[in-house]
């Protein structure tokens, strides 16, 4: 396990990790991963190699690191009204997501460079705040709901297996869904 610094926000430390993702980015695209190798993502990114190594470790986990970032939510889940319609929408666009190639390539960058797990706890977090936001908006509608526990284990967690071993559901919005109806119908907790 090799260790890394703390990072800083701002400043050179931000600029830095943004061109070195950016690198990333780009040299898989015009590469492919088996062209990518961190003195091309550090003359690409404008620093040097060393740098990449003693911020990274090894390619690994600078893959790991872009692969997190990537799975980030950009915004808030969408709002669609009630408990069913909320959980459904997010739970489609993270089939959609997940069972796609380049998110099935993100899932397994973020777990094979992250050795002491915090680029999949990281991403755990991302999921689980997604579900939180949408339980809080039930809870004020005053709609019974899952706690978030359960919807991780119900929904996200058969979607991430499926993407990982399994190479996804033949329909990711029709499985999706019936992982939420699942939830809903079945594991909800009577008042």
């Amino acid at each position: 396990m090799s260790p890394r610094p703390a990072v800083r926000p701002g400043g050179r430390s931000a600029r830095v990790r943004q061109s070195v993702h950016t690198a990333v980015r780009e040299l898989l695209q015009e590469r492919g991963r088996d062209g990518l190798t961190v003195p091309l993502v550090a003359a690409r990114a404008g620093v040097t190699p060393s740098t990449v190594y003693r911020r990274w470790g090894t390619l690994r986990e600078l893959l790991s690191d872009v692969a997190v970032e990537r799975l980030r939510p950009g915004s808030p889940p969408e709002d669609l009204g009630s408990l069913r319609a909320d959980l459904e929408g997010w739970a489609t666009s993270f089939a959609q997501q997940t069972a796609s190639p380049a998110g099935q390539a993100r899932l397994r960058d973020t777990l094979a460079g992250d050795p002491d797990g915090s680029n999949s706890g990281r991403c755990a977090a991302y999921a689980a705040g997604q579900i939180e936001t949408i339980l809080s908006r039930a809870a004020a509608r005053g709609e019974r709901a899952p706690d978030a526990e359960t919807v991780l284990d119900h929904v996200v967690a058969p979607l991430v297996y499926r993407a990982l071993f399994r190479q996804g559901p033949p329909d990711a919005d029709g499985y999706a869904r019936s992982l939420v109806a699942t939830v809903l119908y079945r594991l909800i907790p009577l008042p």
